[in-house]
């Protein structure tokens, strides 16, 4: 099931297609899976129980995959109080409650430590000028990490990628440049880059990883 938000990427502006939820279903479709699109809108307090919900309807749910988030530029001075709130509401307080909700899908205890349940969560090392953002998803990182701690004798494992500077079209030539001028890897990371490890950690041979924060990034580091 893929969750999207329309009115998200309409405000940013950001390079994408019109119609890319359904063409990233259409190509899972022709890989053989089953897709449920979803819109919902994560600031919404019951939104991450209905998605769950509706993901559990076939009764095989077993991953989470988190790479929302709510973004605006502002600093320690411009930041404003609505804007502060709805970072937290969708980068950490749906976060948390979409991990709760997962969660109780799984029974409290996982006979013979078998492993049947992951979490994956996507994040950042934005902080300066990015402030709500920045601070959110410190919070965000931490929730996933409690959650690997917490969750682990209901078979879950749960870890934090760090992917670095990844142009899915946002950024401008001044900010590509830099990216790769500060990647000692020579080059910007891709969406498969990401996705490979995402696959790892959800497969078999990577049960044993828990409760870690990868950089796959190149060797990028923010300054």
């Amino acid at each position: 099931m893929i969750n999207y938000w329309t009115p998200f990427h309409e405000r940013l502006a950001y390079e994408r297609g019109a119609q890319d939820p359904q063409e990233v279903a259409t190509e899972c479709r022709r890989l053989g899976r089953r897709v449920d699109l979803v819109e919902a809108d994560l600031a919404a307090v019951d939104a991450p129980g209905r998605l769950v919900a509706e993901a559990t309807s076939r009764g095989d749910l077993r991953g989470l995959v988190m790479s929302h988030c709510e973004s605006v530029n502002s600093s320690i001075p411009s930041t404003t109080l609505d804007s502060w709130e709805r970072h937290f509401a969708v980068n950490a307080r749906a976060t948390w409650l979409l991990i709760k909700a997962f969660a109780e899908c799984f029974p409290p205890e996982s006979a013979n430590a078998e492993v049947t349940g992951r979490i994956m969560a996507l994040t950042s090392d934005h902080t300066a000028h990015n402030l709500p953002y920045g601070a959110s998803k410190g919070a965000w990182d931490r929730i996933v990490i409690a959650a690997a701690v917490e969750l682990g004798s209901r078979g879950i494992r749960a870890n934090v990628i760090n992917p670095g500077p990844i142009d899915t079209g946002w950024m401008t030539p001044e900010i590509r440049e830099s990216g790769i001028a500060r990647t000692p890897a020579g080059r910007l990371g891709t969406p498969s880059d990401t996705a490979d490890l995402v696959s790892f950690l959800m497969s078999d041979a990577g049960a044993w990883i828990n409760g870690q924060l990868f950089y796959s990034n190149g060797g990028f580091r923010t300054s």
